[in-house]
């Protein structure tokens, strides 16, 4: 895009600065020592006012220059944004330019970098790396090009502003990771349409008992009336629903490792949820926060998938308490037959905890639960350090018990007959997958 050429003023640059602040006291001690030459400190002076002129003059103007950002990012991963720029002269030093944008898309909302000269051309290009802590739309707003003369005396400098927007989108890494990518392609659920037998506990037939089959497989009923061995041939469990839920609240907002805790619960959701719907399983996606903010129709194909995705897009962050009895009542009512729910939360301490636990008790009721929880690293940091000083006793007192109440509230779940799951963020994803698996194999959900 062509820019108009204003008549730029031309600035010291930092170096300029520095070499003014070094000949002052030259001009102090020939003004002692020598007042004669008083006249050589103005004359300094004009001398490098006259090479900052010059130095930003031999730099000429910038033709044109325009941000390459991407559409689309997705939240925790390197985002490359970076600056193109063509200027009337090569004797220019490094350019440099700077970005404003909204704070999810770079710490601060700050974007810095430098460009490098391209080969036998007088453009000049540069990236810089953003990682995005939030999930939404953020936008780059206005920024700044800044170049010199070849001595770095003299700056130049454009600003102009910017209506670009990037849409970050929850993570999908772990999605795309060879690893889960091998093991769907090998694993035999939800591969083609048709039954699969010698799975799960839902019968099929009755086949002859052949060497090397499993002796839990017989059915001595059947083998008695036949005076032959039979073995059962069972069926795997499908079209189960799954409702991954998520706690939109402020504890779920708090950042664990640059990223909070929803974002890391989000990605762990719908790596699951990609599993499940290979599985011929069907998936939906329930947000809440002092009341429910999303609650999407059940997916039954892999192809929905990205509507999964855009709807885990947009749960919002929320700084209040939710509201875990109003949002489970919803849920239950709009749940008709029985399915596995997967809760990801996290609570601060037991008696903030006391509402959850008696929601998620009449949840058990009628439903397979799930807890999911990311492990607090910083107080078993807290609990685990040496106390040194007074500060720090009493810092590993107070962690220490915070995590004791912790964990009373996780044995009060398993009690109502929850499946609890607490783990590092960057593991709770594969312990969803891994508990998810087995409870299917066992046929609990329908």
């Amino acid at each position: 895009m062509r820019i108009p050429r204003p008549n730029l003023p031309v600035v010291p640059s930092q170096r300029a600065a520095w070499l003014i602040a070094a000949l002052a006291p030259v001009a102090l001690v020939i003004a002692a020592a020598l007042p004669q030459f008083w006249f050589a400190a103005p004359a300094f002076a004009v001398l490098v006012i006259v090479l900052v002129v010059l130095d930003g003059l031999i730099a000429g103007p910038c033709e044109e220059w325009d941000i390459d950002a991407p559409v689309d990012t997705e939240v925790g991963a390197k985002t490359a944004i970076g600056v193109h720029a063509r200027f009337a002269h090569r004797a220019i030093g490094t350019p440099e330019a700077a970005m404003a944008c909204d704070p999810r898309l770079a710490e601060g909302g700050t974007v810095r970098l430098r460009l490098e000269r391209e080969p036998d051309t007088r453009a000049h290009g540069g990236f810089a790396h953003a990682v995005p802590v939030r999930r939404g739309t953020a936008k780059i707003t206005r920024a700044w090009l800044r170049w010199s003369g070849p001595l770095g005396l003299g700056m130049r400098q454009q600003a102009r502003d910017f209506d670009k927007e990037v849409r970050i989108w929850p993570n999908l890494a772990p999605v795309r990771s060879p690893a889960l990518q091998t093991f769907l392609r090998d694993a035999q659920i939800g591969l083609i349409a048709r039954r699969v037998r010698g799975e799960g506990t839902q019968f099929e037939a009755l086949s002859e008992y052949e060497a090397g089959m499993d002796r839990r497989r017989i059915d001595w009923k059947a083998s008695a009336r036949h005076n032959h061995l039979y073995a059962r041939e069972n069926e795997s469990e499908r079209n189960n629903q799954i409702v991954f839920a998520f706690d939109c609240g402020s504890a779920m907002c708090e950042p664990v490792d640059g990223m909070s805790r929803l974002d890391r619960a989000i990605t762990a959701a719908l790596t699951c949820s990609y599993v499940a719907l290979k599985g011929s399983d069907r998936v939906a996606l329930f947000g809440f926060a002092q009341r429910p903010q999303v609650f999407t129709p059940f997916a039954a194909e892999t192809r929905a998938f990205p509507q999964l995705q855009a709807a885990a897009a947009s749960l919002d962050y929320a700084a209040a308490e939710p509201n875990f009895t109003l949002a489970l009542a919803t849920l239950t009512t709009r749940l008709h037959r029985r399915s596995l729910i997967v809760l990801f939360s996290d609570f601060t301490d037991s008696t903030a905890a006391e509402l959850m636990i008696e929601s998620i008790g009449r949840l058990v009721e009628r439903h397979l639960v799930i807890f999911v929880t990311i492990s607090d690293s910083e107080l078993e940091d807290f609990a685990a350090r040496p106390p040194d000083d007074l500060a720090a006793l009493a810092r590993s007192v107070t962690a220490d018990t915070l995590l004791a109440q912790r964990n009373l509230v996780l044995q009060r779940l398993r009690g109502l007959g929850v499946d609890v799951i607490e783990a590092p963020h960057e593991a709770i994803g594969y312990e969803l997958i891994d508990r998810y698996l087995a409870i299917r194999s066992r046929e609990a959900i329908g």
